[in-house]
């Protein structure tokens, strides 16, 4: 082998047999039990993993990991997802950078679409390592999946990179993958020694394997070249029909028929057709060179597996910044997968709090404070369905508990949706230690908990004689063993199953011990009396489950600070029951409460929630009024302040304009006028006429040029006191500033204008509107150039006389010259030139004094000419020139 190869190829010392490396902040979990956050050394480890799996099956954490399989782009994610084995922090800073690298997510994927990303292209590559660790050849596919997976690697790194230059928001992502060992050497060598594209192992690979190949592939010329030989000759022979060179037991030969086998003397028969008629023999020529091919296969075939095992070697080297870098890629993927859910589900980023100091120094947990939240699952059943139009999405809860407060009391009747709450707290305090936003609106908050426990559901199993009553007992035994400063304790329907009284003396003591060693916990009941324990201590908090009186169905919304009733007679009365038994329950329950106030609680707390629901009502309707509001006052401001803008740049530049084209023209008009004034004392007396026309075609060009084409009627002469606006006309509405609008109603009896302006109708006075400045077309061009014409002769001063005609001003635009023209020529000039000219100009037509056949033409012409409104001959002043006046 040569010796530059084997030095790009030479392995480490020895294998590395350690076990995967994983990301040193962020453990990946390999059982529900990962989701556990360390504890104190005294807790027992199976009360603590038992019911830490009982809290993540009850609150089907599982399932809500599956809602990010879709979103995977990695085999690697996908798996993770689908066996919920995701990052969870250990600590509030661990699940804030959660956070942070879905935020960061959500920014790349504004930059760039993740599939762009190019994660689908890395392979999990965990089974491949280990084979090349436990001494397995790898293939030439294996090896080329270790360079793809590894080129793609290093891509998304760069990508990610570039993206984090340009928003500062994707720079955690970037940190996940800095410090990674991309393995570059490892990837060169692969491509240096195998095609990715054809999975084929080049001969560069080594100077053994290059010259194997070409002296196997000479031989085999040799070879082919031989057989073909005898091939044509048998079949001149008429030893067989066509020439035929093929391979049989892995040597090559050639085809002949049975009975003509003589042709090849000393051949070997490899195999014979399934008729018989047909051998296929080796020439006694070819057999060395089979030899010889059989020789080079193996020799190749062996240098091939020299150099796989050299590349499994490096992989082998390589195994634990492999199995890192791929840590980290599944850890990049898991927080796209996040981002792609929150952005589906509408997420919105949670705030995670600690515990804070309070006036008096008592450590207290903050607030929960969570607006419109709903069950992520069920919300993700509705997103997910083909159609909505049947499903209907979760109601919206809220929420809120108080600061000081530990335990929080939940009651209300059944199916009213306290179960519900709990397992949505739960769900999102799980999501939030994951780094996934929660369904929710605003910005939620909640403290961070370090472990997450719950009794909710039916603990009851027969195999282990466990009744209903002792299932919830040693669960509830189990989380006490367990539960921290920094705990959520969920426990539904507490000490249910037995005797009330009993029931309601043992809830009331554990409530009263776990106060004081939780952060927060809480439980739903049935039980009246427990709601009775804010009235003597400040940490407990009560919340009611609300129910409508008037459909006599639970609304599922939660009512913080009140306390609800199970309703039960109402909605037994409601289903038909027996009168008399519902009778004697009545009699019972006051006999049950010597207190005698539940029906006016009852009827107080439905006029309450009457009068609530109307102050919502309200308050929505003022909030929408106040939001048109502000967004009318917004838009009329901005739109005031853009045409203000407008106004000052249209009227800076049309003055800027205006100034200069003045300038330019006075310059001009005096340079003209001097040089006038120096001619004229020059010039002769039959000189003057043509001296005067010359000048009058300068000063027209100069009025031409500056003077603007339309003269607009001022408002008194625009419209009159009696001007009625119609329905679409565009007016300016001289009550709001000059505005314009558009009129959409006529004016009525009452003399006043319905106008639109922007997206505001107003009703205004009819004086105060006024029409569109218009065009004067009254005034011919001819009238208009006079009066152009009257104000720059002042320059001249007495020398050029006014006319009292329309003054007839001769340019090179306005004169046609027939002169030396054929008389078809002629004809056709002049029609095209009375063609070209606008409406209300002069033509001058010049046609000499000749024999005067070309001027007949011309008044014949004109005097026929649709355009042409009258003609004047030549005269002594113009000689040889009529002047035609277009209509």
């Amino acid at each position: 082998m040569n010796t530059l190869s084997l030095h790009l190829l030479i392995p480490t010392a020895i294998h590395l047999r350690s076990s995967r490396a994983a990301s040193p902040s962020f453990p990946r979990a390999s059982s529900p039990s990962s989701l556990r956050i360390t504890s104190s050394s005294n807790l027992r480890a199976d009360d603590s993993q038992s019911i830490e799996s009982q809290t993540l099956e009850v609150l089907e954490w599982r399932a809500l990991c599956n809602q990010l399989s879709p979103f995977a782009s990695t085999s690697m994610g996908l798996s993770a997802t689908k066996t919920a084995d995701i990052p969870v922090g250990n600590s509030p800073e661990e699940s804030r950078s959660l956070l942070d690298e879905t935020a960061a997510a959500l920014a790349a994927m504004e930059a760039m679409e993740p599939r762009g990303l190019g994660l689908s292209e890395i392979l999990d590559l965990s089974e491949v390592v280990e084979r090349a660790v436990a001494g397995q050849l790898l293939t030439v596919r294996e090896l080329c999946a270790v360079r793809g997976t590894l080129m793609a690697a290093s891509s998304v790194f760069e990508k990610l990179r570039r993206a984090a230059n340009s928003d500062k928001r994707v720079t955690p992502l970037v940190k996940i993958l800095e410090g990674c060992d991309f393995k570059t050497t490892l990837e060169h060598k692969i491509g240096f020694c195998i095609d990715s594209n054809t999975s084929v192992i080049l001969d560069r690979a080594s100077e053994d394997l290059e010259i194997i190949r070409s002296e196997r592939k000479r031989n085999m010329e040799n070879l082919d070249s031989l057989l073909k030989k005898v091939s044509t000759k048998i079949y001149r022979a008429g030893g067989i029909d066509r020439p035929t060179v093929t391979k049989r037991r892995s040597r090559m030969c050639v085809a002949i028929r049975a009975t003509r086998k003589r042709l090849l003397p000393g051949g070997v028969v490899l195999s014979v057709s399934s008729s018989g008629a047909t051998c296929y023999m080796e020439p006694k020529e070819a057999v060395e060179l089979n030899n010889m091919e059989v020789r080079h296969a193996y020799s190749e075939r062996a240098e091939e597996m020299a150099i796989l095992s050299i590349l499994t070697s490096e992989v082998s080297a390589a195994q634990r910044g492999i199995l890192h870098l791929l840590d980290r890629i599944l850890q990049l993927d898991v927080a796209f997968a996040r981002a792609s859910h929150a952005k589906w589900m509408n997420g919105v980023y949670p705030k995670l709090t600690k515990t804070v100091d309070m006036d008096d120094g008592d450590i207290t947990s903050l607030a929960v404070d969570i607006d419109s939240v709903q069950h992520p699952l069920l919300l993700g059943s509705v997103l997910g369905s083909s159609s909505n139009g049947g499903s209907l999405f979760p109601v919206p809860i809220d929420i809120k508990v108080e600061s000081r407060s530990k335990v929080v009391v939940i009651s209300g009747p059944n199916t009213g949706g306290k179960t519900a709450l709990l397992k949505t707290l739960g769900l999102i305090s799980l999501m939030s230690k994951s780094g996934m936003y929660l369904p929710a609106k605003n910005r939620p908050r909640l403290p961070w908990f370090d472990l997450i426990l719950a009794d909710i559901g039916d603990p009851q199993s027969l195999e282990q004689s466990l009744s209903t009553f002792s299932g919830h007992i040693s669960r509830i035994r189990q989380i006490l063993n367990i539960a921290s400063e920094n705990s959520l304790v969920l426990l539904d329907e507490i000490c249910s199953g037995t005797d009330p009284s009993e029931g309601v003396a043992l809830a009331t003591s554990i409530l009263r011990y776990i106060k004081n060693r939780v952060n927060v916990a809480v439980v739903s009941t049935h039980y009246g009396d427990l709601s009775r324990l804010k009235d003597n201590e400040t940490q407990f908090q009560n919340a009611a489950m609300e129910f409508s009186m008037e459909t006599l169905q639970p609304t599922f919304r939660v009512l913080w600070g009140s306390t609800g009733e199970s309703n039960a007679l109402r909605v037994a009365k409601s289903i038909g029951f027996d009168g008399r038994i519902l009778e004697h329950a009545h009699e019972w329950r006051e006999r049950l409460k010597p207190e005698q106030e539940v029906e006016r609680k009852g009827s107080l707390f439905q006029s309450l929630v009457e009068e609530r629901n109307k102050l919502n009502l309200q308050a929505s309707k003022a909030a929408a009024l106040h939001r048109d509001l502000m967004n009318l006052y917004r838009e009329l401001e901005h739109e005031s302040r853009d045409l203000e803008k407008r106004e000052k740049a249209l009227f800076k530049k049309e003055t800027q304009k205006v100034q200069e084209d003045l300038s330019s023209a006075k310059s001009k008009m005096q340079k003209l006028v001097a040089e006038f004034k120096s001619q004229l004392e020059t010039v002769t007396a039959d000189q003057y006429n043509s001296l005067i026309l010359k000048t009058e075609e300068a000063v027209a060009d100069i009025i031409e040029d500056y003077c603007p084409k339309d003269l607009l009627l001022t408002e008194e002469e625009g419209y009159t006191s009696d001007y009625s606006p119609q329905a679409g006309e565009k007016v300016i509405v001289t009550g709001l500033g000059g505005k314009l609008g558009t009129v959409v109603e006529e004016p009525g009896d009452d003399e006043t204008v319905l106008v639109q302006q922007g997206k505001m109708r107003v009703r205004v006075n009819r004086k105060d509107i006024a029409p569109l400045p218009c065009t004067k077309t009254t005034e011919t061009p001819n009238r208009s150039l006079r009066s152009k014409r009257q104000v720059s002769m002042k320059e001249l001063g007495s020398v050029l006389q006014m006319q009292s005609e329309p003054v007839r001003i001769q340019t090179s635009k306005n004169t046609l010259d027939l002169r030396g023209m054929r008389v078809e020529e002629a004809i056709y000039q002049l029609d095209m030139a009375v063609s070209g000219r606008e409406s209300g100009s002069i033509l001058f037509i010049i046609h000499g004094m000749g024999t005067g056949v070309i001027k007949e033409l011309v008044l014949e012409r004109l005097r026929k000419h649709s355009r042409v409104s009258r003609y004047e001959q030549a005269n002594p002043m113009n000689h040889g020139c009529t002047v035609a006046y277009i209509k």
